[in-house]
């Protein structure tokens, strides 16, 4: 029901007049991200999930002010800072408020001793990334959003980035943080730089995806910028080739700051090159002369053991020119009946080939292209991403398709035991599969829920929580 007189003065007089927004231009830009799915609705006028109101606070100590009403008043509130996410996750799904932060302060704390950066949590994250190579250092994190993603947006999403082989993912690089809990109380959760009093706390709302709290400012590590780079380029014999390769690095120890391994399908898309006709593997390596250099020549003689055959830097330096440029699956999103999705997936070795095999052939009568590539390796298995496109009659059919698309997808990796996701974070999409995802664990996560946010007012419908 509409949000009453009383619930939207207090909300003026909390943040001001004009920083609480009930016109319909404000509610339906609310209302999207850049999933395609949410494209479509936009493009066609729809706006399945209207907001009540958009609050865009102008001081960090508004944002307990609001929370508590919120919970005092049962009024659904969901955080958006630069909307990035293709999977729904800044969706207001019951109405209510969307807590716009970018109108926030944005700074940052640069500390080179302890090679550290804090920063609000609604701070460009390609911006950050740029402010710290002009000193010398580099986040190590560097998703294709970079530079429409905000940092408090990678620890609400549990993201990874491009060479999360060397530097782990956002998990792995986050040192403390601060989040403001549904009824306004500040918790601070941190390690110096490591701790052992209780549980790791700072886990609890890495991937959260706001359903328990608002993170308000992120302290990550940096790193210096790398002395040494090396690139390479494969051809290899088979993708059963490419992931025996990837598994034996990683069991290996090796860690080259970028790993991409592309079917046969996409590899004619990442060589531009429409007759390439085999899997395809970029490679890099950095740090120090000696241990780039070392580390190199040991992934090069792996790799030719593997079958590779060298094709030089270029290929791999141009892909590192362009690794931002998202244009492609936007551009065939906008065409009337046009259809592109991206997915990703997670499994052990073990199991990783069959899925691919399995989900490929599903998928191929529903598009017109199945791109695959594999991108962040461990020791125990690796990431699986999916680039999907397609054309049909018009954008009503392309939404029943994509919705098609993502059923399929779900419904086989659930058989097949993987994850549902390993970088892109759950959203409205994946929410109704959460709770087959996550098995007995949904109810820890569900009892923290209720916990945490008793009236149950954070982003609802995500994570398959109410």
């Amino acid at each position: 029901m509409p949000l009453d007189s009383d619930f939207i003065d207090a909300l003026r007089s909390m943040c001001g007049v004009d920083q609480v927004r009930t016109d319909l231009e404000a509610l339906q830009a609310a209302s999207h991200d850049t999933w395609p799915m949410t494209t479509k609705w936009s493009i066609l006028g729809r706006h399945p999930y209207p907001a009540d109101v958009v609050v865009r606070p102008s001081r960090v100590e508004q944002i307990p002010e609001v929370l508590m009403l919120c919970t005092s008043s049962r009024v659904p509130l969901t955080v958006r800072s630069h909307a990035s996410s293709v999977t729904g996750q800044p969706i207001p799904t019951r109405g209510g408020v969307v807590l716009d932060v970018t109108g926030l302060p944005a700074w940052y704390d640069i500390d080179e001793t302890d090679l550290i950066v804090r920063a609000s949590a609604n701070f460009s994250g390609g911006e950050l990334e740029d402010i710290l190579a002009e000193q010398g250092y580099t986040l190590g994190h560097s998703p294709q959003s970079l530079y429409r993603s905000s940092v408090g947006g990678w620890l609400a999403t549990l993201a990874t980035g491009q060479f999360s082989s060397l530097y782990g993912g956002i998990e792995d690089l986050v040192v403390a943080y601060t989040v403001y809990l549904a009824t306004g109380e500040k918790v601070e959760l941190v390690a110096k730089p490591r701790a052992a009093m209780g549980p790791d706390l700072r886990q609890l709302f890495i991937g959260a995806e706001g359903t328990l709290a608002v993170i308000t400012e992120v302290a990550l590590k940096i790193f210096p910028r790398a002395e040494t780079q090396q690139l390479g380029a494969y051809a290899l014999p088979s993708v059963h080739d490419g992931l025996g390769l990837l598994r034996a690095q990683a069991a290996a120890g090796l860690r080259p700051f970028l790993l991409r391994l592309y079917d046969e399908q996409e590899a004619r898309h990442a060589m531009v090159d429409a007759s390439f006709a085999t899997p395809v593997l970029f490679t890099g390596s950095r740090g120090p002369k000696p241990l780039a250099e070392a580390e190199f020549a040991l992934l090069d003689a792996l790799i030719r053991d593997f079958g590779g055959t060298p094709l030089g830097p270029d290929p791999t330096q141009a892909w590192m020119d362009r690794r931002f440029d998202f244009s492609s699956v936007e551009k065939r999103v906008a065409i009337p009946g046009g259809i592109a999705e991206t997915l990703e997936v997670a499994h052990y070795w073990s199991q990783i080939e069959s899925l691919y095999e399995v989900l490929r052939d599903a998928l191929a009568p529903l598009v017109d292209e199945v791109l695959v590539h594999w991108s962040h390796v461990y020791t125990q298995g690796a990431s699986m991403y999916l680039i999907l496109f397609g054309q049909v009659a018009d954008d009503e059919a392309a939404i029943k398709r994509l919705d098609q698309v993502w059923t399929v997808t779900m419904d086989i990796c659930l058989e097949h035991g993987a994850e549902l996701s390993h970088h892109h974070g759950g959203g409205l999409i994946r929410s109704p599969y959460s709770k087959r995802a996550l098995g007995s664990a949904h109810l820890v996560l569900s009892k923290v829920k209720d916990a945490l946010d008793p009236s149950h007012i954070l982003n609802p419908g995500k994570l398959g929580l109410t």
